[in-house]
């Protein structure tokens, strides 16, 4: 009996005293967790909300690189009053390795804090996605190692340790100075919860600022645990972040990277200023190229690169030169005012032939200016095709005089002269003209009026590259000019949007552009353009070579450019070439001939095309067009 009775008493002792271990154990875990709560956090409310920080849009090239793109940064930043002085050396050490920035730079920051103002200190605005992630769960490893410590303040104590948060995003260029000047470049700017943000200053960032930045900041919003984590139920917030808006051009990269390696490489053998280049679909307007030898990387703009910031294809305003001839002539010939295998006088009278009695280069006295030819004619009279295939000035005025003034000032407005193309560039200039009563001479015979003739030959008038090249695109499309377009379409929230369609516009008879055309062919075939041609292909143009002018004076310094097409029976672009200020002294000299430098890198843009497969050769296509 006695025995049952002590076993039973053993039982309840255990029983008792597991009870009372258990009970210890939970207290403990109570202390625990109210440590916790008192020595790291401020007591959470209970609700609580977060932002996700929504970019920028990207631009991303036809065949899908992404040209440029928006990353989020992140802010690393300590409180320098929490730091356990006795293990400063142990965090910054820890800290450089994750973050890759020098130990010493942290080191100066923090020994700054703790002298001059202990508190907050950022050590970094610039941390990116993959560091900051790394350093968050450093931030859970040093507490750990009680890297901070807890501070009295008033209702209790807190820690603060290494906290990581978004301080913006970065605009980001993966090619460098791939397609720039177009691309364009940004500047940062402050909003008003301290978040670094960008904004477009030039070229497409600019043009579509305000898409590129539509963008919403996602939220999460509900009750929060003890432990600061959000918990989700019905009555919490989730809203996505929407990034903004991105553009996809017309442009693939390959093709332009192609581009901008003929054009480097030109421009040291030219001792060029700088070279322009376009390709533009001749029916659609889709610009597949547009490429300069000036370019810059945005992420790192110097004092050097400031004269290459400006998109000169449609910023920089220039007198064009002979490339407006077939422009000119094709205004006359829709009038009707030009005959069949009619014969204008080429004004080289034997009287002035010189000793070896060649004929002379053509003269035309026009009021007080003499007008002169650089190709010699070896006969009196000139036809249409001599006078666009050899470049005559003489037998362009000539037919010039046929329009009136207004006449011929209207036409030249309707060709996009004095007017934006509408290309998505900001900036774009109109170039200028004489006004029309300058073209009508008041007491003058109106074929002596000097304006509409070196107007007629591209002098006494400005244009842009841009303007050319969308006056060009009338003879390879029956009569009609396209709008040059880099963008293709917008995407947005998962939707493609395209822009409304600039009506093309009919600028002259589909007769008058097929005459323009079978002239440009012909003047790669047998005329200064010769260096284009490539068998198999349509190709025609016209080459221009012009004085810059400044100040009102005429300087030793050129401008060269070639401008018109190629086909290939189911291809058809429209290509323009400008050199600017290419070498003209000394050996080579004669480089400043639009035949000499704009004419081979045209060839070398179509080889180009050839070699992605954006034209085929045929062998039944014959150039050559009488």
């Amino acid at each position: 009996m006695s025995s049952n009775f002590k076993e039973k008493d053993n039982k309840i002792k255990k029983i008792m005293f597991l009870f009372f271990f258990i009970l210890f154990l939970l207290i403990i875990l109570i202390i625990s967790i109210f440590d916790t709560i008192e020595d790291y956090r401020r007591l959470p409310s209970l609700e609580t909300s977060k932002k996700e920080l929504a970019v920028r849009g990207d631009i991303i090239s036809s065949d899908n690189f992404k040209i440029t793109t928006s990353k989020k940064i992140y802010k690393a930043s300590i409180d320098t009053r929490h730091l356990d002085e006795n293990k400063k050396e142990l965090f910054i050490k820890l800290f450089s390795i994750y973050s890759d920035i020098p130990y010493k730079k942290i080191e100066n920051k923090i020994d700054e804090s703790l002298k001059n103002a202990p508190g907050n200190l950022v050590l970094s605005y610039n941390i990116d996605s993959k560091t900051a992630k790394n350093l968050k769960e450093l931030g859970f490893k040093l507490r750990r190692l009680k890297v901070f410590k807890a501070r009295q303040v008033p209702g209790g104590k807190i820690l603060r340790g290494l906290s990581i948060t978004e301080s913006g995003e970065k605009r980001v260029y993966s090619y460098e100075n791939t397609l720039t000047p177009v691309v364009g470049y940004i500047t940062k700017f402050e909003t008003k919860n301290d978040k670094t943000r960008v904004k477009g200053i030039k070229g497409l960032e600019k043009e579509y600022n305000t898409l590129l930045n539509n963008s919403k900041d996602g939220i999460l919003s509900g009750n929060r645990d003890v432990l600061s984590y959000i918990s989700f139920n019905r009555n919490s917030t989730i809203k996505q972040r929407v990034d903004g808006a991105s553009l996809v051009l017309n442009i693939p990269l390959k093709l332009q990277k192609n581009n901008e390696m003929v054009l480097d490489i030109y421009k040291k053998k030219l001792e060029a200023q700088e070279i322009i280049v376009s390709i533009m679909d001749s029916k659609t307007g889709k610009v597949l190229s547009l490429a300069s030898s000036n370019r810059f990387n945005p992420e790192r703009i110097y004092q050097k690169d400031i004269p290459s910031l400006n998109v000169n294809a449609v910023e920089y305003q220039y007198e064009p030169g002979s490339v407006i001839k077939p422009i000119a002539i094709s205004l006359v010939l829709d009038k009707n005012r030009i005959k069949k295998n009619e014969l204008l006088f080429a004004y080289n009278t034997k009287d002035r032939a010189n000793k070896e009695g060649e004929f002379p280069r053509g003269q035309f006295k026009l009021g007080r200016f003499i007008i002169k030819d650089d190709h010699r004619f070896k006969k009196h009279y000139l036809t249409l095709d001599d006078i666009v295939i050899f470049s005559s000035n003489i037998g362009t005025l000539q037919f010039a005089q046929r329009l009136s003034g207004p006449e011929f000032f209207e036409g030249m407005k309707r060709f996009g002269f004095t007017r934006k193309t509408g290309i998505d560039l900001p900036y774009e200039k109109k170039g200028s003209m004489p006004k029309v009563w300058q073209f009508s001479a008041n007491d003058k015979k109106e074929e002596d009026n000097v304006y509409k003739a070196t107007v007629s030959y591209g002098q006494g008038m400005t244009a842009t590259f841009m303007q050319i090249l969308k006056a060009y695109s009338a003879f390879n499309n029956d009569g009609v000019v396209v709008t040059p377009k880099i963008v293709s379409y917008i995407e947005m929230n998962g939707s493609k949007y395209k822009e409304d369609k600039i009506k093309d516009e009919r600028i002259i008879t589909k007769r008058t552009a097929d005459e323009i055309k079978r002239l440009l062919i012909k003047t790669v075939d047998k005329g200064t353009g010769k260096a284009a041609k490539i068998p198999g292909l349509e190709i025609g143009g016209k080459t221009g070579t012009a004085q810059i002018a400044r100040g009102g004076k005429y300087l030793k310094k050129y401008i060269s450019s070639f401008f018109g097409f190629v086909n290939d029976g189911e291809h058809s672009y429209t290509i323009g070439v400008t050199v600017m200020d290419p070498v003209s002294k000394g050996k080579y000299w004669y480089y400043h001939y639009a035949s000499w430098s704009a004419v081979p890198v045209f060839k070398e843009i179509v080889n180009n095309l050839i070699r992605l497969n954006y034209l085929s050769p045929k062998k039944d296509i014959i150039s050559t067009k009488d």
